[in-house]
């Protein structure tokens, strides 16, 4: 952990990020090293119950809604979903990913709820955002660490539905779209928003108490402030504590919605390393647990998303190392990064929980020197 800790406090120091949490858990033994402060101006140390904007490691968290909807025999994974989704019953795709948006052709089947879970519904962000339909796609999946200022999901859905697919169903894993489309897929199911579904059955359950899509003004004290790297690497404030996480949004985002803190995310981890079974009340079929943190991709699919995935594979909601390229990769590491700086990873081989909480955002898909560095600390001790 001293490794852990030099590193935190090198980056908070060089004026990289304004603070950073890391935790670490291997069992029953968790190690926590704070560092730095809440915002720029340091008004307040990082505490380990720090809040923050935890952006695409929601992702894990809702795919697993869709499969307690799955266990329950309300969805199936080979079910279309325009049953729910009747605003996607019928895209168009583009005839080549290099094509005009206005040379498509029908999808040729029906999305599926599998697709959607392993991010091959035809919607999505590939290595090349040049392409006409990712242009396209820009206007309707706009920035999802900051998803407050769009539309209800009935709107979104029917401006989705007018954006061509880059690739048929079933072919391609793109990133991010089928996260949003999997929270609308958990309300319409259930018949509930799907904050008041998650809370009921996923952070009341495991006592994840700081997750949720707003911060109540009593919380905002323990909330973090949000920066992007200006020109220069210092920090630009993006977000402040009362700021767009102080009421809840018209767009509940599945894919980036959440405001967490590391012992949430750490009780979330903990339900899918026990197969899906916390303080002895079963959230998850084991079978469902599997299939969330196994990789669906074939090599050619992998291949295609080197710059999202760099070359390692994708279950349900987050990635699956399928190679050691890295001292911490390991076959079977389920897990993902935020946008907004943070990362969260499991290693079911070893029981292994890594989790790193920073208010400083991503510049690009690559994860950042310090989530490499943290990673390669964690592998290290």
């Amino acid at each position: 952990m001293k490794t852990l800790h030099d590193t935190l406090h090198r980056y908070v120091d060089a004026g990289k990020v304004p603070g950073a949490v890391a935790l670490v858990a291997r069992g029953d033994d968790v190690q926590v090293v704070t560092a730095g402060s809440v915002d720029v101006e340091g008004t307040a140390p990082m505490a380990r119950d720090s809040i923050f904007r935890i952006a695409s490691i929601t992702k894990p968290i809702t795919a697993a809604a869709v499969l307690m909807l799955v266990d329950e025999g309300r969805l199936a994974l080979d079910e279309p979903v325009e049953r729910w989704l009747p605003e996607v019953a019928r895209p168009s795709v583009v005839r080549a990913p290099e094509a005009p948006v206005d040379d498509v052709v029908p999808a040729d089947r029906p999305i599926t709820v599998e697709d959607l879970l392993s991010f091959r519904a035809g919607w999505g962000f590939p290595d090349d955002f040049s392409l006409p339909a990712v242009q396209s796609l820009f206007t309707v999946q706009k920035d999802g660490r900051f998803p407050q200022d769009w539309p209800d999901h009935d709107t979104w859905l029917g401006l989705l539905a007018q954006v061509p697919m880059v690739s048929q169903p079933g072919q391609a894993w793109l990133y991010g779209t089928s996260s949003d489309l999997q929270g609308i897929l958990v309300a319409r199911v259930s018949g509930r928003t799907l904050p008041d579904f998650l809370a009921e059955r996923i952070f009341e359950p495991l006592g994840m108490k700081d997750t949720a899509f707003e911060v109540p003004e009593a919380k905002r004290h323990r909330f973090t402030s949000a920066y992007a790297p200006s020109p220069d690497g210092s920090p630009q404030l993006a977000d402040a504590p009362d700021g767009q996480w102080s009421r809840m949004p018209r767009f509940h985002s599945g894919g980036g919605g959440l405001v967490s803190t590391a012992d949430d995310w750490l009780s979330f981890a903990r339900l899918l390393l026990n197969a899906g079974e916390a303080d002895g009340r079963r959230l998850l079929t084991p079978a469902s647990v599997t299939r969330m943190i196994t990789n669906h991709l074939t090599a050619g699919q992998r291949a295609a998303a080197t710059l999202f995935l760099e070359g390692q594979g994708w279950g349900y909601g987050g990635q699956v190392d399928v190679t050691a390229s890295a001292p911490w990769t390991v076959p079977g590491r389920y897990g993902w990064v935020g946008g907004t700086g943070t990362t969260a990873h499991l290693v079911p081989s070893t029981g292994t929980v890594a989790i790193l909480m920073t208010q400083m955002a991503m510049e690009s898909p690559t994860p950042t020197p310090l989530m490499r560095d943290f990673w390669s600390a964690v592998a290290a001790s």
